[in-house]
């Protein structure tokens, strides 16, 4: 057993069975247990048991490819979000980055205090979303040699979503009961429906092969990591700028990556990497850092929910409709669309009414999804991590 794990196709297909096993359990569990903790948590218990060896990422060879493609997958995150929908919904995206700034400055200033500011900025941009932030700030953090503060970052990520959907279902339940007497008293008011919503990008920029699609967003990746090595600014800021600028001109196509067919096979790489991240990560280190991780997260989501309470007051939205969309800073897509579909179909007396709340809460869920996950948490992450 011990040679044929020596393969790299044997030992990739072991850690695969791990983010595939978390994927369906996300799916079975309607996303209330997050795939990335499924498969980080299942490969330290696996390492630490000795079932796994020490070095089997190293054997798989598919991180690398994953480290490879941090650049490239963050040029396709600025193609996300076109300014023609961010203009229809510009409340969710003041609400989503008030949530997140509320958050950070609460975190860094309480988290400084009890333990240090170095475990501050470790959580910081993780925890206003995602994978990318994770990797950002691991590496860093290993950078530097604060090699045993990178547990905090992997962590808050992989246990952020426990906390962010069941408070922001709970949120949206009481606005689904809010529509519900709208609509009972004739005062509701469907949503919009803006052509701009329909096709972002008609037509393609690229009129050739997947492969030529493919090797522009590349280029935008080979060049933010130039601009890094010049500038001594994180590539990931210049790669975002790259694709939320190339997509603006019409170099890029909307959601590049998805159109050149190969955007599951970049995510899976990725994830590769973040549990890579955890790979020297002792049950000591766990421990030692546990209470700054609940800290984080407990503090954390607190200063997103009332980042959004805040600012759904002054852009004249209902609580219940603004919170949430700042809480997608917790588990973004698809989990935003879940709870979404999950809270329509509960709440609703008919199919009618279904379609209506889903489509009243689709829209700024999805938008402050891709504002926190997608672009603050990036910011945030490549900017803050500096100052380490």
């Amino acid at each position: 057993m011990g040679q044929l794990i020596n393969e790299p196709l044997i030992a990739t297909t072991l850690i695969f069975a791990l983010i595939a096993f978390g994927e369906w359990l996300s799916i079975k569990t309607r996303a209330r247990v997050p795939m990335l903790l499924t498969a980080m948590v299942g490969y330290l218990i696996l390492v630490w048991t000795g079932i796994f060896p020490d070095d089997l990422l190293e054997r798989s060879q598919f991180a690398a490819l994953g480290g490879i493609l941090i650049a490239v997958a963050i040029v396709h995150m600025g193609t996300l979000i076109p300014m023609a929908i961010l203009k229809v919904q510009y409340k969710a995206v003041i609400i989503g980055l008030a949530g997140v700034l509320v958050s950070g400055i609460i975190v860094i200033s309480t988290v400084t205090f009890f333990f240090d500011y170095e475990t501050a900025i470790a959580g910081v941009g993780p925890l206003s979303g995602g994978v990318v932030a994770l990797i950002i700030t691991s590496e860093k953090l290993a950078e530097i040699g604060l090699t045993a503060l990178v547990v905090i970052p992997a962590l808050v990520v992989a246990f952020q979503g426990l906390l962010g959907m069941p408070l922001a279902l709970n949120f949206m339940r009481r606005y689904a009961k809010v529509i519900q007497q709208q609509i009972d008293e004739g005062t509701f008011v469907p949503v919009k429906k803006d052509e701009d919503l329909k096709e972002v990008t008609s037509k393609d920029p690229v009129k050739n092969s997947l492969t030529i699609r493919l090797f522009t967003v590349f280029v935008g990746g080979a060049i933010a990591v130039a601009l890094d090595t010049f500038t001594g600014i994180h590539y990931s800021l210049w790669a975002l700028a790259i694709g939320i600028f190339g997509l603006r001109i019409g170099f890029y196509k909307h959601e590049s990556l998805r159109h050149a067919n190969s955007f599951t096979m970049t995510m899976i790489a990725i994830i590769f990497v973040v549990i890579g991240t955890m790979a020297d990560v002792t049950p000591g280190q766990v421990l030692d850092n546990l209470p700054a991780i609940l800290t984080i997260l407990i503090i954390g989501t607190f200063g997103i929910a009332l980042g959004g309470y805040v600012a759904s007051k002054l852009v004249k939205w209902h609580p219940y409709k603004g919170m949430p969309v700042a809480l997608t800073a917790l588990f973004g897509f698809p989990g935003d669309y879940i709870v979404c579909e999950e809270v329509s179909r509960s709440a609703a007396r008919n199919e009618e009414e279904e379609k209506l709340i889903f489509d009243e809460l689709l829209s700024p869920m999805l938008i402050g999804g891709f504002t926190t996950v997608t672009i603050a948490s990036v910011v945030i992450a490549g900017i803050l991590i500096q100052t380490l």
